[in-house]
């Protein structure tokens, strides 16, 4: 007699593919908030930002359908962003003293000339270099706003015909700024943005605290901001003080 094969339950097999994609892209996880740390300032607690991460790859895992010719880890990496996003807007709010040093950053900026330093906010707001890197930090967190979420576009009216063009451009002058910025300035966007790794890597390569290389990709993405609105050419970023 010929045994049948066992017959397993559709919604048990779909809830063993979905335990099965959680399993297998925890790593994102961590990489997804080690990318976001360095752009935040110190005191954000990461653990809750990785409990948040892993509720949007719990969620990316029930809501992913295949058919869409999409990959689930590309899929997965928005939810989790989004969610450790959203966490940070709801419980992560800045310390008054903290938005005490926005606020005098912002007006402080807005007093000087293009390209303005680093230096030059600290010295007009009598805060450290370090202080001021750190309170960048903080604004772009108030403003949740990341280097790798923005377009870059020039200042002004765009014409949709010379999008391509423009862009292009843009992207030069930008290639060209990160040229400018001095050596471990550069290695840090360098390790950052076209290596995509994440602070503790950064740390081991570069042999700096991973305190130090998130206040060295502070300086740098002002610095390259400052080059930029000289040239006529904006950011989010470059603006995040305006």
């Amino acid at each position: 007699m010929i045994s049948e094969a066992p017959h397993v339950c559709p919604h048990v097999a779909d809830l063993s593919l979905r335990n099965e994609r959680i399993l297998s892209h925890m790593s994102i996880v961590k990489q997804v908030v080690g990318r976001i740390a360095a752009m935040l300032p110190p005191e954000v607690d990461v653990d809750n930002l990785e409990s948040a991460g892993v509720l949007g790859l719990v969620e990316a895992a029930g809501k992913f359908d295949p058919t869409r010719n999409a990959q689930f880890k590309t899929f997965a990496t928005f939810r989790i962003r989004g969610s450790i996003l959203d966490e940070l807007r709801r419980n992560s709010p800045l310390p008054q003293h903290m938005l005490e040093r926005v606020t005098a950053v912002r007006k402080a900026h807005r007093s000087l000339t293009a390209p303005a330093t680093i230096e030059d906010l600290a010295t007009a707001t009598g805060m450290s270099v370090d202080e001021v890197s750190d309170t960048l930090a903080a604004e772009r967190f108030n403003k949740m706003i990341s280097w790798e979420q923005t377009t870059l576009v020039p200042a002004g009216n765009f014409a949709p015909p010379e999008a391509g063009m423009e862009r292009n451009e843009a992207i030069t002058q930008l290639a060209e700024s990160i040229e400018q910025l001095p050596p471990r300035e550069r290695l840090a966007v360098t390790l950052y943005y076209r290596e995509e790794l994440r602070l503790k890597e950064m740390s081991v390569v570069m042999k700096l605290s991973p305190s130090r290389i998130s206040r060295l990709l502070s300086h740098a993405m002002f610095t390259l901001g400052e080059l930029l609105r000289v040239k006529g050419l904006t950011t989010c970023e470059a603006f995040a003080l305006s």
